[in-house]
Formats: structure tokens, C-alpha cells, sequence
């Protein structure tokens, strides 16, 4: 890789961030950019670098792929309407899960939703917009796992030999290319994003595609996403790096009232680390897990299963898809 990354202790901020609002202002020039907030530090921080370049000159949507926390896209587009950014909120569940339709496989779950995403829905908001310009919140650990081949992250393209303009028929800025998850969350704070942004867990960016092992089906993420509400509930105040339900594939036997309950499994991570580069289990208390475990067996129905990852990584990775 020939990208120079800048850590959190070299980084000037008030620097960068006036550097990047110029860089993105001077290649946009007069034209239109567009970008896709999802309510991550990422995309958020690349939202206000954009908006304060550009201001109604980028346009900012929230792609609903069915595939976010709950009433997430509604709950971000307020959020940013109160800091003087419009986003518009494309519906676009039908696509999505028409593409995972039958797919099990991980690598092919990323490359459906790149595909879906980049080529299917934004190729009609660029035309709609007449942008040249995309804002995209690719990170430095996004560009290593893809180029190691730990996995392909949905957003690299110029660093594995795919080009944006002749794939998708637009450029890729990617103004936060040189930095980890700790300064991006640095920047959201300068910018004045509140705390509940800059502070949240990372989220990946195939959603909750990425936390259900096997096909994807709305069923199956509606499961996945209660299961998360009551993680991130449950863990907000641990003070982990990151925390997450999985959602398993096979049927596994339990009981209720003394008969057999055949049902799902949830597994539960949550995890110690600055840059997702290693990590390491948080040692959650019995009493804690216990308190999940009767959760989300008793408000999810067909949970008959919680289990807690005890694997470090590596070799396991923080996300299971």
C-alpha cells in the first residue's frame, strides 16, 4: 500500500479537517457531489466535511436497505436536520434483498451489496443528481483487511484494480483514507457531532447482512435486529471498542414449558481494541451475560440459544461475515 496512514497522535485536527474542506471544495469545483450517510462515525464525519464544503451543493441520502438497526434511517436524518444538513431517504429494501435472495456464501453477500448499492441504486441517484463526485467514509483498516484478503470490505474499489468511473460512472473522494476508527472519532467531535455519534460502535457496512450467517431474509434480520437493540442496551456503558449479536443458521433444540423448542441461536461479541486491528473478548460478569441471555430468549420469539464469543482476534475477526 502506498497510502501513508496519519495516527491519532500525529494528526493535527483543525488542520486536516480545514485541508480536506478545501481539497473537497476545489475537485468539486462548481459542480455537484453526492454521499451516503448511514449514521456511522464514517459516513457522519464525511457528511459535515462535505456539507461544510459544499453546502447545497452535495446531496445526502440515506439508502434504507433493510438492513439497519432499528428506525435507524429516520432517527439519523433527524439528527442531521438539527445540525443543518438535509438528507433525503431512499427506500431501497426491495433491491436488496432480491440480490441476497439464495446467497449464503460471505464474500458473495459483500459483493451483492457493492453491487446493489454502487452500481444499481447510486447509479440512479448520480444520474437524478447529475453528480461527477461521490463522498465515500473508507477508512485505513477498510483498505489493509481488503488488500491482506482477511475480507473484501463493500467499500474498496482503486486499492484491488476496480475504477468507480468505469464501473459506476463516477469518482470516488475518499477523504478519510488515512486514518483509523480513533481519529475519524476525533474529527466527529471537532466537527461538533454529538457524543451518541462519535462514540458509537462501529457498524459494518454491509449492516446486518454482516451478523447473519446464512441467506439473508427479512425475517432473519428482523431477529438479528431486536437481538442488537438489546446488546447495545445492555453493553452502551461497558466501555468496549465494539459489541454485537450474530445470528447462527441451524436450528438448535431447546425447551420451554418441558416440551421441545426448536429454535435459533444468537452469539454475542464484544470486544477490547483501539483500531479493530486485534482484539480481545471483553470479561463480561456472569450475572451480565445471564441477564442478556434471559433477554433475548424471552423477547425474541424462536431464540432458544445465547452464546458469548471467547475468541481472540486474530484468528477470529471482530464481525462474523
Amino acid at each position: 500500500m502506498k497510502i501513508e496512514e496519519i495516527t491519532l497522535e500525529k494528526m493535527d485536527v483543525k488542520k486536516f479537517i480545514e485541508d480536506k474542506i478545501n481539497e473537497i471544495a476545489q475537485t468539486v469545483g462548481s459542480g455537484t457531489a453526492i454521499n451516503a450517510l448511514s449514521g456511522g462515525v464514517d459516513s457522519s464525519v464525511v457528511t459535515m466535511l462535505g456539507h461544510r464544503a459544499l453546502g447545497d451543493k452535495l446531496k445526502t441520502y440515506f439508502v434504507e436497505n433493510g438492513l439497519m438497526r432499528h428506525n435507524e434511517p429516520q432517527q439519523i436524518a433527524t439528527k442531521f436536520k438539527e445540525l443543518g444538513v438535509g438528507i433525503e431517504i431512499v427506500d431501497a429494501k426491495e433491491e436488496f434483498f432480491g440480490a441476497l435472495k439464495g446467497v449464503v456464501d460471505p464474500e458473495q453477500k459483500r459483493e451483492a451489496i457493492t453491487q446493489t448499492f454502487y452500481k444499481n441504486v447510486f447509479g440512479k441517484l448520480v444520474k437524478k443528481s447529475g453528480a461527477k463526485h461521490l463522498l465515500h467514509g473508507t477508512i485505513y483498516t477498510d483498505i489493509e483487511e481488503t488488500v491482506a484478503g482477511i475480507k473484501r470490505q463493500h467499500n474498496i474499489f482503486a486499492q484491488i484494480g476496480i475504477d468507480p468511473q468505469e464501473s459506476f460512472g463516477y469518482n470516488i473522494l475518499e477523504p478519510l483514507l488515512q486514518l483509523r476508527k480513533p481519529a475519524v472519532r476525533k474529527l466527529a467531535e471537532a466537527l461538533g457531532l454529538p457524543a451518541e455519534i462519535y462514540n458509537r460502535p462501529p457498524f459494518p457496512g454491509p449492516a446486518l447482512a454482516a451478523r447473519v450467517i446464512g441467506e439473508v431474509t427479512p425475517k432473519r434480520v428482523q431477529i438479528v435486529r431486536r437481538a442488537t437493540s438489546i446488546v447495545e442496551e445492555e453493553l452502551s456503558s461497558s466501555g468496549a471498542f465494539q459489541y454485537l449479536a450474530i445470528l447462527h443458521e441451524d436450528m438448535v433444540t431447546g425447551v420451554r414449558e418441558g416440551k421441545r423448542d426448536f429454535g435459533h441461536q444468537i452469539e454475542i461479541r464484544c470486544w477490547e481494541s483501539t483500531d479493530a486491528r486485534t482484539g480481545s473478548p471483553t470479561r463480561l460478569s456472569y450475572d451480565l451475560l445471564d441477564k442478556l441471555a434471559d433477554r433475548i430468549t424471552s423477547e425474541i420469539p424462536g431464540v432458544v440459544s445465547v452464546t458469548y464469543n471467547i475468541t481472540r482476534k486474530p484468528p477470529s475477526t471482530i464481525e462474523a461475515v
